[in-house]
């Protein structure tokens, strides 16, 4: 069995490639453009491996995308490359409609000329899965969990483009046959996460001395799932899954924002303390985003029913994972901020 994966460099792609590297029999085609989130670096495992290959492949480009399919010809294809920062989505929406959107396109235009001329076991067998997110789905008050069949309410640049690439999913399978499959996930974190999310922002930062700035009041609320428990859902879905179905991913471990960064810190006293007082005193409170919504949760009972997947990791087990690997690895950390400006304040207003 074949697997292409797009955006296999960057943080969930590159998780789903080593785990099918070291747990399956898959021969794992990445194609990824390495855009500055991305990093061979993430790879390294996987790369000594015969049944790995990459391509420095931009999804956007139709021609080059073609010519993977029909060299590689895949039998699943996991489409993970995206524009993923809220924040940046702000600054500069275009790159966002042009990745999430006209690549998704362009993968499903692909798949569908491949998969017709398959046949037999191999075209039924066949599978588009596109991997999404919750904040299609918009904001929660206090109460209730998205469903699959949450009505969508994005509010940003980026959710909604996401949002727009689902439509198209469900598009190409209703109108074309095409066997597609769709998760929504909740806030991903774990190894090899870059640094301008939450998490391996706050660790930089609280290790470089500087300042820990969090949004608003830290007031908003998201639901945390471990990036291994993540990507073990997805090989579940797009081997057991039902084509034309959604399944939601969560970790059922809703946090405020406020509430990670404290318990961040009491990992770091811990492992990694101060000269003098306690990593919790470099807490600011900065300017939020636009928009910001205030919840996500996600009702991930489908999965669990039907796959029979629940998360291996509490948030208190993965958080301390988390941390630890970043401990052990800041070099990697040091030379993904070097190659970029991660650690750089977004998303106040559009860019000129």
């Amino acid at each position: 069995m074949r697997i292409l994966v797009t955006g296999g460099a960057g943080f969930i792609g590159s998780a789903l490639v080593r785990h099918l590297i070291a747990d399956s029999t898959y021969d794992v085609l990445v194609l990824d453009k390495l855009s500055y989130s991305a990093t061979m670096s993430s790879l390294n495992p996987v790369v000594g491996s015969s049944r790995f290959r990459f391509a420095r492949v931009d999804v956007c480009d139709a021609a080059a995308v073609a010519r993977a399919f029909e060299e590689f010809s895949p039998d699943i294809v996991a489409h993970l490359a995206a524009e993923t920062h809220v924040d940046r989505s702000i600054e500069g929406p275009r790159i966002f409609v042009e990745t999430n959107v006209m690549g998704t396109c362009v993968m499903l235009q692909a798949a569908v000329i491949h998969w017709q001329g398959l046949s037999g076991q191999r075209q039924s067998e066949f599978r588009f899965l596109h991997i999404s997110t919750d904040e299609v789905f918009g904001s929660l008050g206090a109460d209730g969990r998205f469903t699959e069949r949450t009505p969508y309410d994005p509010r940003s640049p980026y959710s909604a483009t996401k949002a727009g690439a689902d439509h198209l999913a469900r598009a190409f399978h209703h109108t074309y046959g095409l066997p597609i499959l769709i998760t929504n996930c909740s806030n991903n974190y774990g190894p090899y996460q870059f640094p301008e999310k939450l998490i391996p922002l706050m660790i930089s930062k609280a290790l470089a001395g500087e300042n820990l700035p969090v949004y608003g009041k830290g007031a908003n609320i998201r639901d945390w799932l471990y990036v291994e428990d993540h990507v073990r859902a997805l090989r579940l879905v797009f081997e057991r899954g039902r084509p034309g179905e959604t399944y939601n991913i969560g970790g059922r471990s809703e946090r405020r924002n406020l509430a990670v960064v404290e318990a961040l810190c009491a990992i770091l006293d811990r492992l990694r303390p101060r000269a003098s007082g306690s990593h919790r005193e470099l807490i600011s409170f900065v300017e939020d985003r636009p928009g910001h919504d205030l919840r996500y949760a996600i009702d991930c009972a489908k999965i669990e029913s039907e796959l029979a997947w629940i998360p291996n990791e509490s948030f208190e087990s993965g958080l301390e994972k988390t941390a630890r690997w970043y401990l052990d690895n800041e070099a990697w950390c040091r030379s993904v901020q070097e190659a970029s400006s991660a650690t750089q304040r977004r998303g106040l207003k559009m860019a000129g």
